[in-house]
């Protein structure tokens, strides 16, 4: 199956989901244009009240719209840019890759991937229970985070539905992604 984008979101303010657009304009080192979390450092709250002057490695949120497939499956209506997203993937496993993949979107954007997003408690003002689906614990106790994974752009461009995606493998050790 080849990869492609299914869905592009954006939100100009902090609000928990991003509403569907046609396009996406990707700026390098910034994010998505007109975004509330585009930006050279941090934008998410926590974290510029933590830390703001910490870099963003969150410019862009990728999610797999077969996590709305799997979500369906267990009676959960969960559509794109519902969960935050602002790219969301078909043909792709997300968490396969390794951190400092890149992965080429459309003609000419290219995001660096800099690791999983860490759901927060926010999903279960979605729905109830959502949150028990998108962070779980495997038969061996190790923790298992579906919501997402996050990058930086390397190259801008414009983003639309049906674009493909191209993944280009860091050479060397790969890194398994951990939480940004």
């Amino acid at each position: 199956m080849t990869a492609t984008v299914e869905s592009v979101s954006r939100d100009d303010r902090h609000r928990f989901s991003k509403a569907t657009v046609p396009g996406i304009r990707l700026i390098a080192g910034f994010g998505v244009e007109g975004d509330a979390h585009a930006g050279t450092t941090t934008q998410h709250r926590y974290l510029v009240r933590t830390d703001p002057t910490r870099p963003n490695l969150t410019q862009v949120h990728f999610l797999a719209a077969e996590l709305f497939d799997e979500l369906q499956g267990a009676g959960f209506e969960v559509s794109a840019g519902e969960l935050g997203e602002n790219v969301t993937t078909r043909g792709l496993d997300l968490f396969s890759l390794p951190r400092g993949a890149r992965l080429r979107l459309g003609a000419d954007a290219v995001v660096e991937i800099t690791g999983m997003r860490n759901p927060c408690s926010k999903i279960n003002g979605l729905q109830k229970g959502l949150m028990k689906r998108l962070i779980t614990t495997d038969a061996s106790g190790q923790v298992i985070r579906k919501a997402g994974i996050m990058g930086v752009v390397i190259v801008g461009g414009t983003v639309s539905p049906g674009d493909g995606i191209v993944v280009d493998v860091p050479s060397g050790e790969q890194v398994a992604l951990g939480v940004v």
